[in-house]
């Protein structure tokens, strides 16, 4: 055979040192991947540098310009030149790279800026005079005196001119938009104490602002609640649930939305480790086993978490781009970001988001069609009101057997209220009708609740026997023939560990030599069930997020089918002490402002909302 393989010489391969503009340009690869990354590196060194404002501009997505401009301490002149050196940083002495208290650290993003792009760093430290240093694809300039008041501006043109094939990757002005956009809102909600401005200079001239944020003020959750308010928007802020857990070392603050104001994408998920925006699988996981019961599996929370140790605890130096991270402990992290997020939801009690009952609103469209409307007068007071009743009170008796709605005959005018707290000052109301069978209509102080009794019924039957079965652990059948699984060595380890805590759950595995191991229970609730399918799927599990909620999940499924069909079903009517009473049960259970499948059980609409559909306002 005469063909041989392209990567095999015939003649025997020379080692050779590569030139810097060739090492910059390979490590250009790695740090700047598109025009996104350069704006990550450049705001980084400006917030390391301790700017108070950040102003990022930009031209066709960032392929022609990428003009970052901040009020930090700026560089003197005779340190411009090491700044453009390849490892040259103030931020470490490289004795210690694990003690990292910085966004940057490794001295890599303005050479390799510089070899790919045309680099301008404009700059003026305090007692020093201003100065300016350009290089053009690794070429330097000679430093020369610059106009400016303060701070630094760095300038990048004709990004990846250098190295046209990259070009090739780019994509849309729009798309690459996007991203710089998403990299400017992470790094502003990682400091919300420092303004931000993201401006458009495609068309020239000052272009037009596309994103501000200005500085906010109080102590650090009302700072982050503002900051998370403008840039995700009020309705995140309004039905986000303050976040602030501590574990050995490790502390989770931020804010999570309520199960109810989910989303159909992963979109709306920020992690942060010592302020530094990250990417990690392991953080993901656990965000989402945290909303496991609470949660569809074609739903995603929202959340924005920030968790702070002391940095050798946290390996930031595994990638280039530093967007991800290594912990020491993974599970430490894992259980307290499952176990931080799974209190807060449990101590927001019945609460829903308020988004449900503004589709509600929206739903609704008031008759337009006809002649002009005629306004009532303002709303009349009670005593009005309870006069208006007593005159039509033969009327509605005469109609009294068409309507299914009416639970309760109304108290007469004067006649005090047998107890001292009133049913409509509580959170839920009093139950005043059932309709359809199956929806309890309530009256509250300022407005009315919708409730799906069938769904909000299922919850709390839910919860009970997750209670229940807490406190009474999971009961295991034996297997007459103990099941034995093949695995490798690593996977059999890995599930052995855990050992004791699937044994909890109802599942007794033992090792059985080799990477073999023993299923000798499972749990009794599921059944007949396949132990060699689930013991795989654990390990999988196990391989890709370092923990498994196989068991726990598949035993709550279980329950949740045992509460749906031991709910109330729709079509039953209930009697008023029987609406009450789950209106109060309701207010007491946790997780009870949605359903078992990650649906609101009721809808809370406030009176003047309800008025503006009349034309009352």
């Amino acid at each position: 055979m005469n063909n041989h393989s392209p990567k095999i010489s015939q003649t025997a391969p020379v080692i050779r040192q590569l030139d810097d503009a060739a090492i910059n340009r390979i490590a250009a690869g790695e740090v700047v991947e598109r025009p996104a990354s350069a704006v990550k590196e450049l705001v980084e060194n400006a917030l390391d540098a301790g700017a108070r404002r950040v102003e990022v501009a930009y031209a066709q997505g960032g392929k022609t310009l990428i003009r970052v401009t901040d009020d930090g301490c700026g560089i003197s002149p005779g340190d411009l030149p090491l700044a453009l050196s390849r490892h040259a940083t103030s931020k470490i002495d490289g004795s210690d790279l694990l003690n990292i208290h910085t966004f940057g650290f490794r001295g890599e993003a303005l050479p390799s800026l510089g070899a790919v792009g045309r680099l301008t760093i404009t700059s003026r430290a305090a007692g020093h005079d201003g100065a300016e240093i350009s290089v053009s694809g690794g070429q330097m300039a000679k430093v020369k005196p610059a106009a400016l008041n303060g701070g630094t501006t760095v300038t990048l043109r004709d990004l990846f001119f250098a190295t046209p094939a990259r070009l090739k990757f780019m994509r849309t002005d729009r798309a690459e938009t996007q991203a710089i956009t998403d990299i400017v809102k992470r790094l502003a909600m990682a400091e919300p104490f420092v303004a931000f401005t993201l401006r458009d200079v495609s068309d020239g001239g000052d272009g037009r602002v596309t994103f501000r944020a200005d500085a906010e003020t109080g102590d650090m959750f009302d700072a982050l609640h503002g900051r998370l308010a403008r840039i995700l928007g009020t309705d995140f802020a309004d039905n986000a649930l303050k976040i602030d857990a501590e574990r050995e070392g490790l502390r989770m603050t931020g804010y999570a939305a309520l199960p109810t104001y989910s989303r159909g994408s992963a979109v709306a998920q920020y992690l942060f480790v010592n302020g530094r925006p990250v990417r990690d699988k392991m953080m993901i996981g656990a965000l989402r086993a945290a909303y496991m019961d609470v949660l569809s599996r074609d739903r995603h929370p929202a959340a924005a978490l920030f968790i702070d140790c002391d940095p050798m605890l946290v390996d930031v130096n595994v990638h280039p781009a530093k967007s991800e991270v290594r912990f020491r402990d993974p599970g430490l992290a894992r259980g307290l970001i499952v176990s931080g997020l799974r209190h807060a939801l449990a101590e927001a009690g019945h609460r829903a988001s308020t988004t449900v009952a503004g589709a509600t609103l929206g739903a609704m469209r008031p008759q337009t069609a006809g002649p002009a409307p005629v306004y009532q007068m303002d709303r009349p007071s009670a005593q009005a009101r309870a006069a208006s009743y007593q005159a039509q009170a033969p009327g509605f008796a005469e109609m009294a057997s068409d309507y299914s709605a009416r639970v309760e005959p109304m108290a007469e005018a004067g006649t005090p209220e047998p107890d001292k707290t009133a049913p409509q000052d509580l959170p839920l109301g009093a139950a005043k009708a059932h309709l359809h069978e199956n929806y309890i209509v309530a009256q509250t102080r300022d407005g009315m609740v919708i409730v799906d009794a069938h769904a909000a019924h299922e919850r709390l039957v839910y919860e009970k026997l997750k209670r229940q079965m807490a406190e009474n652990g999971v009961a295991a059948q034996a297997l007459l023939i103990p099941e034995i699984v093949d695995l490798s060595e690593g996977d059999a380890a890995r599930l052995l560990e855990l050992a004791d805590d699937l044994a909890r759950l109802g599942l007794v595995i033992e090792p059985f030599g080799g990477g073999a191991v023993a299923v000798r229970e499972t749990p009794a609730i599921l059944g007949q069930c396949d132990a060699r399918a689930m013991v795989l799927d654990i390990v999988d599990e196990l391989t890709d997020q370092g923990d498994s909620t196989t068991v726990k999940a598949r035993i709550d499924a279980i329950l949740s089918r045992v509460a749906c069909h031991g709910s109330v079903r729709t079509g039953r009517r209930l009697q008023a002490d029987e609406m009450n009473a789950l209106l109060r049960e309701m207010e007491a259970t946790p997780h009870s402002g949605q359903c078992n499948h990650g649906r609101p059980t009721y809808v809370d609409l406030k009176l003047a909302d309800i008025e503006r559909l009349f034309g009352r306002t």
